[in-house]
């Protein structure tokens, strides 16, 4: 599955003190995924893990008041260690179908995520995560997700915030 070239990615960064190869773990390891994965208030799960191309990610992100649970599954489709992840990754119910989101149902069913980890020297890294639908998705997909993007923005800062004070913690 292609992205969609008919509106522009929505792109995420943010630079870490830490070690790429760290940022990298982090990122490609359940038992670390499960500890900041997801915006603030929300907890992390996962059902299985298979890191490799073609493998697949099955997890959940709950809020501690239950009155948040989504499932998702992401589909690796090319591993560049420690440089670069790009997937597929869907909502998806308990056991692996693919869902809809579950607070905003003319969510984008399908989306392409590339995830590149730049070095910067001295111990820091620079985590970028671009976003987009895939080839195929609707009018109305697509202007969901491109009426979305502070709201990404806001999503993906308090995940990133999570994210630094975790590599903080396992440094």
């Amino acid at each position: 599955m292609k992205p969609t070239t008919a509106i522009k990615p929505h792109v995420v960064s943010r630079e870490f003190d830490a070690p790429r190869a760290l940022v990298w773990k982090v990122n490609t390891q359940a038992e670390h995924l499960e500890k900041w994965l997801g915006p603030e208030g929300v907890t992390g799960f996962t059902k299985t893990m298979d890191f490799r191309v073609g493998g697949k990610y099955h997890y959940a992100q709950r809020s501690a008041d239950g009155s948040f649970n989504a499932w998702g599954i992401m589909t690796y489709l090319e591993i560049d260690p420690i440089d670069r992840i790009v997937s597929i990754q869907s909502f998806s119910d308990e056991d692996g179908g693919i869902g809809t989101h579950p607070m905003a149902p003319t969510w984008p069913k399908v989306m392409h995520w590339v995830m590149d980890f730049e070095d910067l020297g001295n111990d820091r890294t620079k985590l970028s995560v671009t976003w987009l639908p895939v080839e195929g998705s609707s009018a109305e997909e697509l202007a969901m997700f491109d009426s979305a993007r502070e709201g990404m923005d806001g999503g993906w800062k308090g995940t990133f915030d999570k994210l630094a004070a975790y590599l903080n913690s396992v440094k």
